[in-house]
């Protein structure tokens, strides 16, 4: 689950180059990726015990039996499209479950439930096989890597950037975060609470400033300090005001004007308690800024957890990261693998 690049020394500033946003923030030193892989597996299954006590459990009881009836096939429709899978995905893996069923002349139920997991493993591992950042394949990075965070309010975007930037630090790398979510004060004041948490320096300006000039800033210290990963904040935008989504594309192109490439990830941050809900606002996040993974958060606040499988089938979107609790540690690369199993075991 854990790839290390390693981090080259940054160069000197040059000469009159504009002031860093805070304090050089060392380095941390790698963790025993055994261990840690461990602790995220156990964090992941934990927070996936109200799904898993959930609709996912009576998933499990239908397979109980020796045979594979008829009414399996309908039960099975039910309880996927209340689990949040939605209709288009839950069709997809019925057609394909009973067409394996079919074609390999499985009698029993405890063998079609192994092919229905294989089924929902391939759903989520698609998307993640065909977008491949490079933090995650151990490739030479862009520096700054620049990663622009979007999300409507209330679905822990502000804790995810957070949680984002003691991520990178455990993998050694330099950190700076934008916030450009400065139509709320509260947010600021709130990134500026984590950035002190995590120790990485923070670009802002004042409440009511222009967004734009505070990716243009952060950009700037970014590229000035050799900095290895850039986080933005955005505002949290509904995704039904079309003017706020340009104002998303503007900050984009912000970006790309000072490095090529950049921003090189958007990652959209959704409530999986939002339900089907959450599909509509990837949908429309998607249109606008081109979202390129999701951060799926509080999963542990809701029995269904289906969201994942209806995002990626969908959306081709990859789910990159999922929340497993409130600290700072708290967040998991996903593993889609790993997902499965903890939402049947």
């Amino acid at each position: 689950m854990f790839r290390f690049f390693r981090r080259p020394k940054p160069e000197p500033s040059a000469p009159g180059a504009p002031p860093a946003a805070g304090p050089e923030t060392a380095p941390a030193a790698a963790p025993d990726i055994a261990q840690v892989e461990q602790e995220q597996k156990q964090k992941v299954e934990l927070s996936l015990q109200p799904t898993r006590r959930g609709i996912f459990s009576q998933i499990g009881e239908l397979f109980a039996a020796d045979e594979i009836t008829p009414r399996l096939w309908d039960d099975l429709q039910d309880l996927l499209v209340l689990g949040d899978c939605g209709v288009v995905t839950t069709n997809f893996v019925l057609d394909e479950l009973e067409r394996r069923v079919t074609r390999e002349r499985i009698k029993r139920a405890a063998t079609a439930y192994s092919v229905l997991k294989g089924l929902l493993v391939q759903v989520l591992q698609a998307p993640l096989n065909t977008h491949r950042p490079p933090w995650a394949t151990g490739q030479i990075m862009p520096r700054p890597y620049v990663m622009l965070i979007v999300g409507v309010n209330g679905v822990g975007k502000t804790t995810s950037i957070a949680k984002l930037a003691r991520y990178f630090q455990r993998l050694g790398n330099e950190v700076v975060l934008g916030a450009a979510d400065t139509f709320r004060a509260a947010a600021i004041d709130q990134l500026a609470i984590w950035a002190e948490r995590v120790g990485a320096p923070l670009v802002r300006h004042p409440p009511n400033a222009d967004p734009g000039a505070v990716v243009f800033d952060a950009m700037s210290v970014a590229l000035q300090r050799g900095t290895d990963i850039l986080i933005i904040d955005t505002a949290g935008r509904l995704h039904t005001k079309t003017n706020l989504m340009e104002e998303l594309k503007k900050l984009r192109r912000i970006c790309e004007k000072q490095l090529a490439g950049a921003p090189h990830d958007v990652l959209l941050v959704i409530d999986a308690t939002t339900g089907q809900n959450g599909l509509q606002q990837a949908k429309i996040f998607t249109q606008a800024v081109d979202v390129s993974g999701v951060v799926l958060t509080k999963l542990d606040g809701t029995a269904k957890g289906g969201i994942a499988f209806a995002i990626a089938r969908e959306l081709g979107l990859p789910i990159r990261f999922i929340g497993t609790g409130e600290k700072l540690d708290d967040l998991a690369e996903f593993d889609a693998t790993l997902f499965v199993e903890a939402l049947f075991t």
